[in-house]
């Protein structure tokens, strides 16, 4: 009695249980110093190289007065020096606010003040957007460095020596923003653990080897590039940086590195696929490829993986959550899927609830809620909104599935907040959009809520079509077969492909439409 483990000091114990991405990616860069780190078709950089000059640039950040917990903004397109800056702030407490260049002013205005950089990293050719937001950039009291001759001369003015590491679990790694396709973007705090956790969940769940070759090719202020660079770069494996989805880079790379996943986007999949075709690769080895694939249709599902010869991830996350709470199911190589089941993510617990927060039974629709490791830490200055979203001691994702009677699996059926609710009915348009799409002539489809003096509420459906002979009343044709009439569209409105309003993942911004609709 008395002697045991719990006599020693509360504060040791929780120091030793804890360590930093900066920490982790240190080891790693001294393990393999050799090996390479980063590559982007032009330049490319051992562990060794890219680790003095993230060194380089912490030093300089620390010479100009940054402290732990400060904001450092970026707002670059995707580089080798982007990565520099996020390892930087890892290494000395700082927090990356990845800045999504594509917003308008008053958008980009509202991101920055939010956070209140101390420092602004950004590409020449987005000075100008600095200086109409007006925003968070007084000279007095944040300095913008712009990539390119200046950073390198920061760079080479400071000492490559390992800065003093000064972060722990719990504190700020990343600010990430919402896509925002309602209202203005919500800043998401991603902590040094969730970040972390994110790193094994990523490496566990899809089997990736820690000498994979990771293609950050969608924007570096998104967790689709951001999480899986810093995970690959804390395991050893190395990351090929690209801006934007270019075939021309991304299809040769791809005969030189493996790859388990290539991860695509809704935005890019008809790119992909004329690619490959025009292209034809001599791939070396892509175990994985794809995701979202509630947002493409099955027959470009089953093309795609057919053309990497690898099965398609049917995955389902989010910035808030990371990889969870359903990536990981595989649809096999040239399957159109019927149906999209998902396997829920490990490391972490999920419920289905209804409005009142009881636990609905499998096979009845409920809202996700989600708790665990690699989820973010709420959003910056948005008391209201942690508030509603943290209720219960769970973060409720506002997604809508149904766990599979028997299977365990989940499916998605809409986001909560698309719900249309029509005479006392509830309608997903992620159903009617499912049914509209089995017609090969339809290109996208996104069914939005038009108010409604009968029924409160009723559903339209927007189309792009590829063949002119679709008319509105074969479409409702179609949707009366498999649908409820009370679930089918009340009318079908035709644009162009093009003409959709999207966010910078490729997502369609459904609020855009509905306000084409005039009340009925």
């Amino acid at each position: 009695m008395g002697t045991g483990p719990f006599h020693i000091p509360g504060d040791q114990i929780t120091s030793a249980s804890t360590t930093s991405v900066g920490q982790v990616f240190t080891q790693t860069a001294h393990s393999y110093a050799g090996q390479m780190a980063v590559d982007d078709g032009v330049h490319a950089l051992t562990y060794g190289e890219f680790n003095q000059r993230v060194n380089r640039l912490a030093n300089a950040m620390l010479a100009m007065g940054v402290h732990q917990h400060d904001r450092i903004a970026l707002l670059s397109r995707n580089s080798i020096p982007y990565l520099e800056v996020m390892l930087a702030c890892a290494k000395i407490g700082a927090i990356a606010c990845c800045q999504n260049w594509r917003l308008l002013t008053r958008e980009l205005s509202h991101c920055i003040s939010l956070v209140s950089p101390v420092v602004i990293f950004a590409e020449s050719e987005f000075h100008g957007m600095l200086n109409e937001s007006e925003a968070g950039t007084d000279p007095g009291l944040c300095k913008v460095i712009g990539f390119g001759e200046e950073y390198e001369q920061l760079l080479a003015r400071s000492a490559a020596a390992e800065p003093q590491l000064a972060a722990g679990g719990e504190n700020g790694l990343l600010i990430l923003y919402t896509s925002g396709t309602t209202g203005l973007p919500k800043g998401a705090f991603i902590s040094h653990r969730a970040a972390l956790f994110r790193a094994l969940v990523y490496a566990s769940e899809l089997h990736v080897p820690a000498n994979d070759t990771f293609f950050a090719w969608s924007p570096l202020f998104h967790i689709g590039a951001s999480d899986h660079s810093l995970a690959t770069l804390m395991r050893g494996g190395r990351v090929f940086v690209v801006n934007s989805f270019r075939p021309e880079v991304i299809l040769p790379a791809l005969e030189r590195n493996c790859t388990q996943w290539l991860s695509l986007l809704p935005g890019v999949t008809d790119r992909v696929i004329e690619a490959m075709k025009s292209i034809r690769p001599n791939l070396l080895g892509v175990g994985i490829v794809g995701g979202m694939a509630d947002l493409i249709s099955a027959d470009q599902v089953a093309e795609i993986s057919e053309l990497f010869q690898a099965p398609y991830l049917d995955s389902f996350g989010s910035t808030e959550t990371g990889l969870a709470p359903g990536t990981g199911a595989l649809i096999p190589i040239g399957v159109k899927p019927k149906r999209l089941l998902k396997r829920q993510t490990g490391f972490c617990e999920v419920r289905l609830v209804d409005e009142a927060g009881q636990e609905v039974p499998d096979g009845r629709p409920g809202e996700v809620i989600i708790r665990g490791p690699a989820l973010f830490s709420g959003y910056v200055q948005n008391p209201v909104a942690n508030e509603e979203s943290f209720r219960g001691g769970w973060f409720h994702m506002g997604d809508v599935m149904i766990r599979t009677p028997g299977l365990g699996t989940l499916e998605f059926v809409d986001r909560l907040k698309y719900l249309i609710k029509s005479g006392g009915e509830n309608i997903y348009p992620a159903e009617l959009e499912r049914v509209i799409l089995t017609d090969p002539r339809v290109d996208e489809v996104s069914v939005v809520r038009q108010k409604n003096a009968k029924w409160g509420e009723v559903p339209v459906a927007f189309i792009a079509r590829n063949d002119e002979s679709l008319t509105q009343d074969m479409v409702l044709a179609a949707c009366l077969e498999l649908l409820p009439k009370f679930k089918s569209p009340k009318a079908v409105r035709f644009i162009q492909l093009d003409e959709f309003p999207r966010g910078s993942t490729g997502k369609i911004k459904r609020a855009d439409l509905e306000k084409l609709l005039p009340a009925d």
